[in-house]
């Protein structure tokens, strides 16, 4: 397990505004790390990540076993922050049916016709699973507050756009995962902090190399034009939106091996807490088990 006064350093404090460039995209987060240096903690990281994987596996078993609580694990991040890697990496060693993955795109005709908050409620996971959303409901803070001409498709009633609305989504998000949190689905939301530079040279190598070149959108270049805007739109939501029952980690993104270790041992320690337990066998089912192994030994 990672030290928690490191894991500590990613959570955003709740009630608190932020400053992005104060969170660092790499890997030394302290003194002491940059002193081990990079190939150290580079070592310590994947062994993290191999013991994380282990128990992830077992908790997931015993999610499913104990069946009264659920895992919602929120990933948002810039363009190439590495969302679908950190899925791809973190549930390796998960079942398949325990586990279930949206990606959420632009909304649809059926969706705009309903709050924002619509879409990502149907695909809550039920108790016993692990749900992951490569971004939410989030992307309605965020990129529509970019961009504000988006807010005209969601079909809202007359009235002002400024501080107070978005002051008001937050309010909804927040009150939504309350009773998420209330009625026993863990909340755990990762924004994956990767710097300008690293972006730009990852979409370079998605331009240099014909099998990540479907990746690349001419859209990615725009938006990065928009980077300020959305630092100051995460830093915003981030601040509001962190709470004791739903908290955001600012996870390091510019070094794949530490995005990964981190968020794995989160959400491993967040799924240790719960004192999950597999259910008891009533005397009437030791009773059905005893008779059931007396046919089948009786069969010769």
């Amino acid at each position: 397990m990672i030290d928690r006064k490191i894991i500590d350093l990613f959570r955003v404090p709740p009630g608190k505004k932020i400053r992005l460039k104060n969170y660092a995209t790499d890997w030394a987060q302290t003194e002491e790390l940059e002193e081990l240096g990079k190939d150290e903690i580079k070592e310590r990281a994947q062994q993290v990540l191999e013991q994380n994987l282990k128990d992830l596996a077992e908790m997931q078993n015993l999610l499913y076993a104990d069946d009264r609580y659920a895992l919602l694990i929120v990933l948002q991040g810039m363009d190439a922050a590495g969302k679908d890697g950190t899925i791809k990496h973190v549930m390796s060693g998960v079942n398949p049916q325990g586990c279930q993955v949206f990606s959420f795109k632009q909304p649809s005709a059926e969706d705009l016709d309903h709050n924002f908050l619509w879409r990502y409620m149907k695909a809550l996971p039920e108790r016993g699973r692990i749900g992951i959303f490569n971004r939410s409901c989030y992307e309605d803070v965020l990129v529509v507050k970019v961009h504000h001409e988006l807010l005209d498709q969601q079909k809202l009633p007359p009235g002002k756009r400024g501080k107070s609305f978005w002051e008001g989504r937050y309010d909804d998000i927040n009150a939504f995962e309350r009773h998420l949190a209330r009625t026993g689905t863990i909340v755990l939301k990762f924004f994956l902090h990767v710097s300008k530079q690293e972006q730009k040279r990852r979409f370079l190598e998605r331009l240099d190399r014909p099998e990540k070149n479907w990746k690349f959108s001419a859209a990615d270049v725009a938006e990065r034009q928009c980077w300020d805007d959305y630092v100051k739109a995460y830093q915003d939501a981030l601040a509001a939106t962190s709470t004791d029952w739903a908290p955001w980690y600012v996870i390091p993104a510019d070094h794949k091996w530490v995005t990964r270790a981190v968020v794995a041992d989160i959400v491993t320690s967040a799924l240790r807490k719960l004192d999950l337990k597999y259910p008891k066998v009533t005397e009437e089912q030791r009773q059905a088990l005893a008779e059931a192994r007396r046919l089948l030994e009786e069969e010769g």
